[in-house]
C-alpha cells in the first residue's frame, strides 16, 4: 500500500510538472520525463519496488499516453455509503458474511460426515453451498475492506481485478449449471424411480459435477480472455467490484465485434439452457404427478421440487436484475446494489430454503441440536 501511495504521488508530480511546461507541448513532456528520471536515478532499488501506474489518468485529451502500462492500478468505485451509515453497513455485511460462511460450511460438513445423507441428491447439493462460499468470498471481504476508505483511495491491480472478475463469473455460471444437474436428479428420482440407483451412481454424480464446473470454467475463460486482450485507456471500475462488463468498459478500442457477439451468445446460451432445461424437467415431473395416483410420490415430489424451484427463482431473479440494468445507465446505482445482492441473497437463503426444507437434513439438525442441549 505504501508503494501504491508513492506511485500516486509520483504521477501527480509528473502531471504538475507537465502543466508547468505547457499543455500539449512535446518539449515540455520530454523535459518532464527527464526530470522525473533524474530524481529517481538516485533510488533505483526503491523505484523497482513501485507498481506501474496508469499515467494517462492525469492527462487531458482522448489519446492514450506512451507511458500507459498494461498492468496498471485501477480505481474501484466500491460501495457508496454516507459517513453516518458506514459502521452500520459494515456490521450488517460482516454478520451476513459470517452467516453465509458458517451455514454453507456446516451443510457441507454435515453431508460429508453423516452416512445417512450420503445420497446422490445430497452430494449434488454440496456443489451449491461450495459455489455460494466462492461467490460471497470473492467480493464481500474486499468491499468490507474498502468501506472505510475514501473512493479515491480504493485501488486494485489490473491482475487482481481480472482474477476477481473471473471468479465472479464462475459463480454466476455455476449457479445455473449446478441447479440444472440437481433438476436432472429430481427428474430421474420421480419419473424413473425404479432405475434411480442404477442411473445416479457415484460415477454419474462425479460426471454431473464435473460437467457443471467444467462448462462454467470453459465459457468464462473464453469470455474473460476476449476482454483482457484489449488494451485499456481508462482506469476507473464503475462498479462495487470487478466483472467482465466493467473491464470491457476500460477499453477504447473499436474492433470489439467479437466481444459483443460472444457476450450475447454467452448470456443467451447460459440463460436459455438453464431456463429451458429446468422448465422441461419440471413439466415432465408435473405430468408424472398428475397422471400418477400415488399420493406418497406426489407429496415427495412437491416438497423436493418446490424447494428446488424456490432456490432457482431466487437465483434467476437476482441475477437477471443486475444483468439487464447494465443496459440502462440511468439506473446505475440500482444496478450496483443489485449486483451485490446477487452475491448475498441466494447464498444466504439457499441454506435456509434447501437445507431446512430437506427432511433428512432438517431431522439431522434437530437431532444434533437436541443432543447439544441435553449435554448442556
Amino acid at each position: 500500500m505504501e508503494n501504491l501511495r508513492q506511485s500516486v504521488t509520483k504521477m501527480k508530480r509528473l502531471h504538475q510538472l507537465k502543466l508547468s511546461f505547457g499543455k500539449g507541448s512535446s518539449r515540455g513532456q520530454d523535459e518532464t520525463e527527464r526530470k522525473i528520471k533524474r530524481e529517481d536515478d538516485g533510488d533505483e532499488r526503491g523505484r523497482a519496488g513501485l507498481v506501474c501506474f496508469p499515467v494517462h489518468r492525469f492527462f487531458e485529451g482522448p489519446r492514450m499516453d506512451n507511458l500507459t502500462f498494461r498492468h496498471s492500478i485501477l480505481q474501484v468505485e466500491g460501495l457508496n455509503v454516507t459517513p453516518q451509515s458506514t459502521y452500520p453497513v459494515f456490521i450488517l455485511l460482516l454478520l451476513v458474511y459470517v452467516f453465509i460462511m458458517v451455514s454453507n460450511t456446516a451443510l457441507i460438513i454435515l453431508i460429508s460426515t453423516e452416512k445417512n445423507l450420503h445420497h446422490p441428491m445430497h452430494f449434488l447439493f454440496c456443489n451449491l453451498p461450495l459455489n455460494d462460499i466462492l461467490g460471497t468470498t470473492v467480493i464481500l471481504p474486499r468491499i468490507l475492506q474498502d468501506i472505510f476508505r475514501e473512493t479515491s483511495e480504493r485501488y486494485i491491480t489490473y491482475v487482481d481485478c481480472v482474477v476477481q472478475a473471473y471468479f465472479v463469473h464462475i459463480f454466476i455460471a455455476a449457479c445455473h449449471y449446478v441447479l440444472i444437474i440437481m433438476a436432472f436428479d429430481r427428474y430421474v428420482a420421480i419419473c424413473n424411480p425404479l432405475r434411480y440407483t442404477a442411473i445416479m451412481t457415484n460415477k454419474m454424480v462425479i460426471k454431473l459435477s464435473a460437467f457443471a464446473w467444467g462448462l462454467s470454467v470453459l465459457m468464462v475463460t473464453v469470455l474473460l480472455g476476449l476482454t483482457i486482450r484489449l488494451s485499456h485507456c481508462r482506469y476507473k471500475i464503475e462498479n462495487p467490484f470487478c466483472d467482465n462488463a466493467s473491464l470491457f468498459k476500460l477499453s477504447c478500442e473499436e474492433s470489439v465485434v467479437i466481444n459483443n457477439v460472444y457476450g450475447i451468445i454467452y448470456t443467451v446460451v447460459l440463460f436459455s439452457f438453464s431456463i429451458v432445461s429446468v422448465f422441461i424437467t419440471y413439466v415432465k415431473i408435473a405430468t408424472v404427478c398428475i397422471t400418477s395416483k400415488n399420493k406418497a410420490l406426489n407429496s415427495k415430489a412437491i416438497k423436493t421440487c418446490s424447494t428446488h424451484i424456490a432456490v432457482y427463482l431466487i437465483m434467476l431473479v437476482s441475477g437477471s436484475t443486475f444483468i439487464f440494468l447494465h443496459r440502462f445507465p440511468l439506473y446505475s446505482e440500482s444496478r450496483k446494489l443489485a449486483s451485490i445482492m446477487f452475491h448475498i441473497v441466494p447464498p444466504g437463503l439457499n441454506p435456509l430454503v434447501y437445507g431446512l426444507q430437506t427432511k433428512e437434513i432438517r431431522q439431522k439438525l434437530i437431532k444434533l441440536w437436541c443432543r447439544k442441549k441435553g449435554n448442556s
